[in-house]
């Protein structure tokens, strides 16, 4: 069996539940990357908060103590060297904003210091500000001493380090995310792909089966879930069915062809001798009889070929293969063809003998059907051509035409039973819709193959390739 590889489009099932699962795995992924980086921020900013704040409250309490000892300045200079610390700046502004007292490391950082003092407000709470590439937590809360408003004291926390250490963290985190997300996304998919597997092991069972191997088609899975097993189950019960069904229905066009065929034989005898001697009746009557012969034998033709497709169908259609000089056997065909149809039929063959492996009378009967589909659909005035050429090991029959053509979506089942491309066109010219089938039916049984080629009003070719017969040493 050949195996015919899924496609996968973006309306396949495979395709849709690894992106809904993907796109919930990365939203899960992202949503907690995205939390725990902020809540390791909070965690950070937190802590230098808190100490700011426990300075800010404090700061009074010193003020106040320094002051009762009588140190200059109001005691602010004693109080800010008090709470200074590594990184953390503070100075006084009086309501003028004149700096009335600053710590000693402040000098060292020019640039924090003018930006921090260009600020016009800054917030009581302690509160984030970027200066450039430095990252500081301000904040400002005014003093009073006697219950007098002295000064305004602002605190400013450097944590330019913790922050770069932090966005190194979260710049880590998201890339182990996406690595996970990758990771992730290959193992859904795979995963998928494998659940999926007996769904298109199903479907490449079913795009092989044809007729002729319902009986012995048959779905097997071994490890597969419970709900495609049993899916599977009523697969193979309903080839089982087909099966059974098809044969009927081949016994039965067989027997009702069989069966039909002898009495409209002597239905056709009868009115053929009442049709000879017919010279009493009227006109009306002549044309009556002419019709009902002519519906008879076309009825006769019909069950002739539903016989033979039968016999085909069930491997009772034999086949003598033999030599066949297509050199001189197509020239005759087309000769005899010419002489009924009134047609001029050209055979262009090479100068080298081909001879062909396939049944003689199987394959004139091929040779006429094609023929006469060709002049039943171009004009009179059309050329018919049958062309003879070898292609490797094989021995190629070309029947070509220049009439109406055939529409491409109609190319793929011309060889179907009763298709007919157009109704009321092919009942005009007598078909029965059997012909192309029966055709493709006996060139299969001589191990070859029918092609078409056509063009809606420009013609139709179609190829019967043939194997070549080899003489045996």
């Amino acid at each position: 069996m050949r195996r015919i590889l899924p496609k996968l489009s973006t309306t396949s099932l495979q395709f849709r539940l690894t992106l809904e699962v993907v796109a919930l795995s990365v939203v899960g992924l992202c949503s907690l990357a995205l939390w725990s980086g902020w809540r390791m921020e909070n965690i950070l900013i937190s802590a230098h908060k808190q100490n700011l704040e426990f300075i800010a409250a404090r700061f009074p309490e010193y003020l106040e103590l320094y002051s009762e000892m009588g140190e200059g300045n109001n005691g602010l200079d004693q109080t800010i060297a008090k709470v200074a610390a590594p990184g953390l700046l503070v100075w006084a502004k009086d309501p003028n904003g004149k700096v009335l007292a600053k710590s000693a490391t402040l000098d060292d950082s020019p640039e924090t210091m003018a930006r921090s003092l260009a600020l016009v407000e800054v917030p009581p709470v302690p509160k984030i500000f970027q200066f450039g590439t430095r990252y500081v937590v301000l904040c400002a809360n005014p003093v009073s001493l006697n219950g007098k408003p002295i000064a305004k004291i602002y605190l400013s926390q450097d944590i330019t380090e913790d922050q770069r250490q932090l966005n190194a963290g979260l710049w880590g985190l998201l890339g182990v995310s996406a690595f996970a997300i990758a990771v992730l996304v290959g193992a859904i998919a795979h995963r998928i792909h494998r659940a999926l597997q007996p769904l298109a092991h199903m479907s490449q069972v079913a795009g092989a089966i044809s007729a002729d191997d319902l009986s012995a088609a048959k779905l097997e899975l071994n490890q597969a879930p419970d709900e495609i097993l049993g899916l599977a189950t009523a697969f193979n019960e309903m080839l089982t069915r087909l099966s059974g069904s098809w044969e009927q229905q081949r016994q039965f066009v067989g027997n009702v062809s069989h069966e039909l065929r002898t009495p409209l034989t002597v239905i056709i005898g009868y009115l053929q001798s009442l049709l000879r001697h017919s010279h009493n009746f009227s006109a009306h009557q002549q044309e009556a009889l002419e019709t009902t012969v002519g519906e008879a034998e076309r009825t006769a033709r019909m069950l002739q070929e539903l016989l033979d497709l039968a016999r085909a169908d069930s491997g009772q259609l034999h086949f003598r293969l033999e030599p066949v000089f297509l050199n001189t056997f197509v020239p005759e065909i087309a000769q005899m063809s010419e002489k009924v149809s009134q047609r001029k039929i050209s055979v262009l063959a090479t100068t080298e003998d081909i001879i062909a492996l396939a049944d003689h009378d199987r394959l004139e009967q091929v040779l006429i059907n094609l023929i006469d589909n060709a002049v039943k659909y171009s004009e009179a005035p059309q050329p018919i051509e049958l062309t003879l050429e070898v292609q490797g090991q094989q021995a190629t029959i070309q029947v070509r035409d220049q009439g109406i053509g055939i529409p491409f979506q109609h190319q793929k089942r011309i060889f179907e039973r009763f298709y007919r491309v157009d109704e009321a066109r092919n009942r005009a010219t007598e078909g029965t819709g059997l012909g192309l089938a029966i055709v493709k039916s006996l060139v299969e049984g001589m191990n070859g193959r029918i092609t078409l080629r056509s063009q809606p009003d420009e013609g139709s070719v179609f190829t019967i390739a043939l194997p070549l017969w080899t003489k045996q040493p």
